[in-house]
């Protein structure tokens, strides 16, 4: 009797260490940022997308971005971001589906890099009992967002500006001095033409 008693919770923990091991079906196969750098107060957003390997359907339940960074005072703040689609979505079994985060950064982000976590929620669906439940809980963090300076797009813009300057400079330089030549060849050509006439009148010969 005391081994049938001993026996029952061993059988529960196989049972339970089982049905956990079966219930993970979900898995991040990659999640990528719409730009390569952002600025501050810059909007984008992240791509993230989960992979169906179990044989039943999928759903994603809840879909998020995690961001921590640092305000230029050197404060440091934890943002979280949800997914834009609609939620519940369902995976079939050895599918993948795509969902968009959107993202937006504060004006007074410090610049530098840091490390989104994505994290999503998933249930499964059981045939025999026609229910949802609990899947697993996947994180990942394989992502790196640059916030550049905003001195180095004061530059980049400055730099910009001096070559639309010395464009434009250029170009003036070339038309004044197509005029400058067009004007001195127009003075040569009206004095040849009244050298000429005063000449011509010179040698009229008088009435006798």
């Amino acid at each position: 009797m005391n081994k049938k008693l001993f026996l029952i919770p061993i059988l529960s923990i196989v049972v339970i260490i089982s049905v956990l091991q079966n219930v993970n079906a979900a898995t991040i196969t990659a999640a990528t940022l719409d730009k390569n750098t952002y600025l501050a107060g810059q909007t984008g957003y992240i791509l993230v997308t989960i992979y169906n390997e179990d044989s039943e359907k999928i759903r994603v339940t809840e879909l998020t971005a995690t961001i921590d960074y640092y305000y230029t005072d050197g404060t440091v703040y934890l943002q979280k971001f949800f997914t834009s689609d609609t939620l519940p979505d369902e995976i079939p079994a050895g599918q993948s589906q795509i969902f968009q985060i959107p993202i937006s950064l504060p004006n007074n982000i410090a610049n530098g890099y840091t490390n989104p976590l994505v994290e999503a929620r998933t249930e499964i669906w059981h045939q025999q009992t026609d229910t949802w439940t609990y899947s697993d809980y996947q994180r990942y963090s394989n992502i790196k967002l640059y916030i550049e300076s905003p001195y180095k797009e004061w530059y980049t813009d400055s730099q910009q500006q001096l070559v639309t300057q010395k464009s434009a400079n250029d170009s003036l330089t070339t038309t004044t001095n197509v005029l400058a030549i067009a004007t001195v060849v127009l003075a040569s050509a009206a004095g040849i033409m009244m050298f000429l006439m005063f000449t011509k009148k010179a040698r009229v010969p008088t009435a006798a």
